[in-house]
């Protein structure tokens, strides 16, 4: 700024003094005076880079006295007797390095290079030592702690986990619950996308519901409702591991892929039923029982059929399955596979069969079984669920004949543990582990008016019944028992699917839907028409504006044309193209007046005795004929 004004005073050189005395230049003298505009510049950076310096080593200052203050806590007795031997002269000296302290405090300015620059200007290796001394400094800020001592809010935590693993129940999240409305049919299918967003339910109405828990309102209803297959019963409903594609198995021999929205994405295609070996037809040509998502693969999927096979397919390909698993009985005859399953890991692929028997085979050798137990159940029951523990290592089977059963698959001859007594009339009744992998969960089958559905809790380590849930008076079908959302869905036998949640152990999900308020529905609505404002219509054409809408809607409802009356009824005879109620013909004319012919017959032998005289006076029927 001062380069202006040193080229006028150049230019001009020595002024006229009246000039100079109009201008206000005379001050100046002869000559102009020359500034060092550099040496300037480079004084004011140094005064202000070592004013930044000082700065940062007071602060730094400070922060030492302070944790060596934190350090002193226990012993302060013996830090007043060092500072009394000391003597008056360090007492002095500290107050002198307060005031250094409190006079360069005084001076701070925010001129110069920011703090950030300074610190960066110092080399890495102080950089890291101070790094390494913070981290100290977190670890251990204050004195040690007592040997007997407990911070009291850490023991109540430790005891509340100590309480909950000794007692998995607590774990078990069914102190609230909502109740979904399928229909009035069997919910036979359930399926959570892995987010655990929404909710797809799929039941022998031949509907399947789609609910979105985040979009939902406390009225609990489905945004979307829609029949993928027709008139045939939906078996099993799973989204993908992405989420983003659902499998659809119902009672005919397509698998169906939609897509989030419900919309179809590819279906299987149907084999050829004349061809006897199954391993030369394109798909399945008998009726589906089951259908599940590979874990690992996005694209595989799996179904087994009532044609005697498990299949592979590829989402991409619907033309032809990937690969064919023929399940056989002990004589080696073709045996009907009721449910499958891919391992955790998507190695093994297993199969229930009617035989009572489970069959596993490695996903990438269809000919021969990895592993197999003829008799897992009784011969001739449908095996309903197969499910793997999230450890991989056992194997858990929910069958037809009211048992269920654990095995480890490689010591496949019996079962590791077992309960009975549970009974299954659908040929879908699910089980499965809770997500901590300690807790085997399934539901029960009643007859109609034969007390309550239940869902059973069974430890898995020694199958000690832990819990039960009477759910309502119909049959437990389906139970999910979601991971993320820590919340337990049902499928029942009366349409209904409900979902058990805890405030505080869930997530999400069933929570989210909740805390929502109905929505007021507006009946009237629908009879109004749409004020269209036309500014420049000519008066004759332009209609009156709408002072209340309230008002308008009881007009309306008045009016038959707006509110749709129905016609009444036709009294008497037809008219305008309409029968009337009795019609106009002969025979409709005379059961009118039978119907009308009120004569009392309340007493039969009056009404008899009444034509006596006549028949006696006339006789014309019977008399005659027995005359001759």
């Amino acid at each position: 700024f001062f380069s202006p004004l040193v080229a006028d005073a150049e230019m001009l050189g020595t002024p006229d003094p009246e000039l100079a005395a109009t201008m206000g230049f005379s001050g100046f003298g002869k000559k102009a005076r020359t500034f060092d505009l550099e040496a300037m510049f480079e004084q004011t950076r140094r005064t202000a880079v070592e004013r930044s310096r000082k700065v940062l080593e007071a602060r730094e200052r400070e922060k030492e006295d302070e944790t060596e203050k934190e350090f002193r806590i226990p012993c302060t007795d013996s830090s007043v007797s060092a500072s009394r031997a000391a003597g008056p002269g360090s007492a002095l000296a500290g107050r002198e390095a307060v005031c250094s302290e409190s006079e360069d405090d005084s001076n701070e300015a925010l001129s110069g290079p920011s703090m950030q620059s300074q610190s960066s200007a110092k080399g890495p290796a102080e950089d890291t030592d101070d790094d390494d001394d913070g981290d100290d400094e977190e670890e251990f800020i204050g004195p040690p702690l007592p040997p007997g001592f407990k911070d009291s809010d850490d023991d109540n935590d430790n005891d509340d986990t100590e309480e909950e693993d000794n007692n998995p129940v607590k774990k078990i999240p069914d102190s609230h619950e909502i109740t979904l409305q399928h229909g009035t049919k069997t919910v036979s299918a359930l399926g959570l996308d892995p987010s655990g967003a929404r909710l797809i339910t799929g039941g022998y109405d031949y509907d399947v519901k789609f609910w979105d828990f985040a979009g939902m309102d406390a009225s609990l209803q489905a945004f979307r409702s829609l029949q993928p297959c027709e008139c045939h019963q939906i078996k099993s409903l799973q989204y993908s591991s992405t989420g983003d594609v659902i499998l659809v198995v119902s009672g005919n021999s397509q698998a169906k892929v939609l897509d989030r929205d419900g919309f179809p994405v590819m279906e299987c295609i149907k084999g050829d039923q004349y061809i006897v070996d199954m391993t030369n037809t394109k798909g399945h040509t008998a009726m589906l029982n089951s259908g599940c998502w590979h874990p690992k693969i996005k694209e595989e999927f799996l179904t087994c059929s009532n044609d005697g096979t498990v299949r592979t397919w590829d989402v991409n390909n619907e033309k032809k399955h990937k690969s064919v698993f023929k399940p056989r009985s002990v004589q080696g005859k073709r045996v009907i596979p009721t449910t499958c399953t891919y391992s955790r890991d998507g190695k093994f692929i297993a199969a229930g069969c009617q035989d009572g028997s489970i069959q596993i085979w490695d996903r990438n050798m269809s000919v021969h079984t990895k592993f197999h137990c003829r008799q897992a159940h009784a011969s001739g029951t449908d095996t309903s669920c197969l499910t793997f523990s999230y450890d991989g290592t056992v194997l858990a089977s929910r069958g037809g004949d009211d048992t269920l059963k654990i095995w480890d698959i490689r010591q496949f001859k019996k079962p590791l543990n077992s309960a009975d007594g549970l009974p299954s009339f659908f040929p879908m009744t699910d089980c499965c582990f809770s997500p901590d992998d300690k807790i085997l969960v399934t539901g029960t089958s009643v007859k109609k008016g034969g007390g309550s559905g239940k869902l059973f809790f069974f430890y898995r380590e020694t199958f000690q019944k832990l819990y039960e849930i009477e759910v309502t008076d119909a049959s437990v079908v389906r139970c999910l028992w979601h991971p993320k959302l820590n919340q337990i869905m049902v499928g029942t036998g009366n349409g209904l699917a409900k979902v058990y949640y805890d405030p505080v152990k869930s997530q999400r999900g069933a929570k989210l839907c909740v805390v929502k308020t109905k929505r007021k529905e507006r009946q009237a609505e629908t009879l109004t028409q749409d004020y269209i404002i036309t500014p420049h219509a000519l008066p004759m054409f332009r209609e009156p504006r709408q002072r209340s809408t309230r008002k308008q809607l009881e007009k309306d409802r008045l009016d038959p044309m707006k509110s749709h009356k129905p016609e009444p009824p036709v009294a008497g005879a037809g008219r305008g193209g309409r029968v009337g109620t009795h019609g106009v013909t002969l025979s409709s004319y005379i059961v009118k007046n039978i119907a009308l012919d009120k004569t009392d017959d309340s007493n039969p032998r009056e009404a008899i005795l009444r034509h006596a005289k006549e028949a006696e006076e006339n006789p014309y029927w019977v008399a005659p004929a027995y005359a001759k």
